[in-house]
Formats: C-alpha cells, structure tokens, sequence
C-alpha cells in the first residue's frame, strides 16, 4: 500500500512518508578515499588505545550536539589547527551528535529538525548530516556519534569512528544488538542512577552474536545476524547522585569490569552529571582525570569534553536569526580558547 500521500492510516495513529534508503543515499554521496582513510585509521587506533597497545589518550571532543553544520566545520578545522601539536600523546576525536535523547519532549536533534522550527524535514537532516561527516573526516579529523534510533546508523555509520550508547539507551536489549552489529567501537555510559552494572551488562551482550528483526542498509526489513563487538567500554557520566569520574569510583568500575571478564579500560565524560553540566566545572573534571593518569591509573583510555567555539548555551526560539553563531542549544560547552588551553596542558603533562 502506497502511504505516501496518505494523512493517516487507517486504524492507526500515525502518518507515513517513504524516504531513501541508506544506499541510495551512500550512492548519491559516497565515502572519499581520503574519508574512508580517516575512518579505517581512527577505528584501528581507538581499538589499540582500548586493548592498551596503543599509549595515547583519546580525547573526545566537540559540541553537545550539532545543529549548525557550518559552525561545526568551522569547530573540525580548530580542531585540525591543533590536532599534529599534541598527537604524540593524545588521540582527538571530533564530537558530532545528530540525535538527541530527551527525557520528555523537545528538540531532538539535526537529523530529525535540521531546521530548527519544527518542520522535522529527516530527508534533509540525513543529506546534511552525511554532507558534515564528509567534510569533517576529509579533514583527517575522525568523529564520535551517539547512536539512538537503530535505522538511522545505515545512513552514517562509514563515516564514524567511534560511538555512543547513551545513559538511557544502555540498558535497551535493541540498542546492545545494534552495538554487536557494528563494526565500530561503542562507549556505553553508566545508567542516569551513576551505577555501572548496566553498562558491564550492555557491554557483554554486544560481544556476542545475535540474531534479530531489523533493517538493512536497502532500507528493507530483515532479520539480521550479527558477529558481536569486541570494542565495547564503559564511559562514566556521573548519575543522579554525583559525579563518578573520582578514582574511587574509576577503579569500582574497573573492578567491576574484571569480574566480568571484560577488557578493564574506560572512558570519562567531563561533562552531564561529572560536571553537574556546568560548562566551568569540565576543565576541573578534566584535570583530575589527567592527574589520575599521571598517578598510574592504567584504566583510562579516553576523556570526553562538551566543547564548543563560544562557550556556555542559549535557548531555542522561535526566531532563530538570533541564535549566536557557535555557541550550544543543549547543554553548555567549553569554550574553544579554554579547550585549546586544557588540550595543549594534557599534552605536556603527559608527556612528562
């Protein structure tokens, strides 16, 4: 049944509109030799800093959520300024987040209203957003993404490097499948609660196969097999009771992860319930964990920062003409002279 035209079906709550598939887009804007140099090298990389083989930290880095691709070029070529200076000792991964979780409704992302008013033009959102990653890892500067809605991955998912499963997506049985069908490191953050038995659980379960009902990349439903990942982590985010990126609370998790017969490596997010999602408070998480390094935590594999051109948030209006150019819509970011600093201070600090 053609439902294209349709307002509604019948019987059923809801409208229909027939989209591209995830290889007539990939066709029409196929990965680059120089992109897909950038995505292979980076998923390589992240994978021997994840097994230790690799002595680098990767720094995760970028705004909470993109929602001006010409203020994120712009972001992705400080970055490039940057990126050789410290490369000795620190492995830069560009932040770039297209759909947004919320707790109970608003704005959910580029992908989903890359207008930002409402008109929910997807088409657009996935041209635009596979148009970004493009131009991002054509730079040389590969990108983290957060995966939420399990068909949208086919869209983008070459162009990725490193991904996460958020807080509340850890514990969802479809999202630990998804994880075990990618090729992709997957970060999966403590639960909203601050605990880490979720993400030890989600991170057993993507490493085995599954076989389940799904999409694939022609945009058919199929049942779709998987060989499980072996690049899941743990990316501590702090909860509802505080922060946990203190090395009490690191080595718990590492602890943790050793009785499951899991690889004992992490990430740290400097930002959501680490930073109590004060933009002023990241380079002070940021800090301690570096020093933690310093001291002989071998568990660290990676730190995250929310981090923008400008810092601080503004709100969503109606008139988006008067929206500050690079400065966040969700949560509050760093600056970039203030990242540029902490960046460039890790480098020697751990050099040393």
């Amino acid at each position: 049944m053609d439902i294209s035209n349709k307002s509604h079906v019948d019987g059923l709550g809801f409208s229909a509109q027939r989209l591209f598939s995830p290889l007539e887009l990939v066709g029409r804007m196929p990965r680059s030799a120089n992109a897909e140099k950038t995505v292979e090298n980076a998923r390589r990389i992240i994978h021997e800093i994840l097994e230790g083989q690799d002595d680098r930290l990767m720094i995760i880095v970028g705004p909470c959520s993109i929602h001006d691709d010409k203020a994120a070029l712009q972001y992705a070529e400080m970055l490039k300024g940057i990126k050789d200076t410290i490369s000795e000792k620190i492995f830069l991964v560009m932040r770039a987040y297209f759909e947004k979780p919320r707790t109970t409704v608003g704005w959910k992302g580029f992908i989903n209203d890359p207008d930002l008013d409402e008109t929910f033009d997807i088409p657009s959102g996935l041209e635009r957003s596979r148009e970004l990653l493009l131009k991002i890892n054509e730079l040389g500067i590969p990108v983290a993404s957060e995966f939420l809605d399990p068909v949208v991955p086919h869209y983008i998912e070459d162009l990725v490097s490193w991904v996460a499963i958020g807080a509340r997506t850890t514990e969802s049985q479809t999202h630990r499948q998804m994880a075990s069908a990618i090729g992709i490191p997957v970060g999966f953050k403590n639960g909203t609660d601050g605990t880490f038995q979720t993400a030890v659980d989600a991170i057993g379960a993507s490493k085995q196969e599954h076989s389940y009902v799904g999409t694939g990349p022609d945009g058919h439903v199929c049942v779709l097999r998987t060989d499980g990942n072996p690049d899941g982590h743990m990316v501590l985010r702090g909860g509802k009771n505080g922060p946990n990126y203190d090395s009490s609370s690191v080595n718990e998790a590492l602890e943790l992860l050793g009785k499951a017969n899991l690889n004992k490596r992490l990430v740290i997010d400097c930002s959501h319930a680490n930073s109590n999602k004060d933009h002023n408070r990241q380079p002070i998480v940021f800090e301690d964990v570096i020093t933690q390094i310093i001291n002989g935590n071998e568990g660290i594999a990676g730190v995250m920062l929310e981090s923008h051109i400008n810092p601080g948030n503004q709100p969503l209006t109606s008139d988006i003409s008067k929206l500050e150019f690079g400065v966040s819509i969700t949560d509050s970011c760093v600056g970039w002279d203030k990242t540029k600093e902490i960046l460039e201070w890790a480098s020697d600090q751990l050099k040393s």
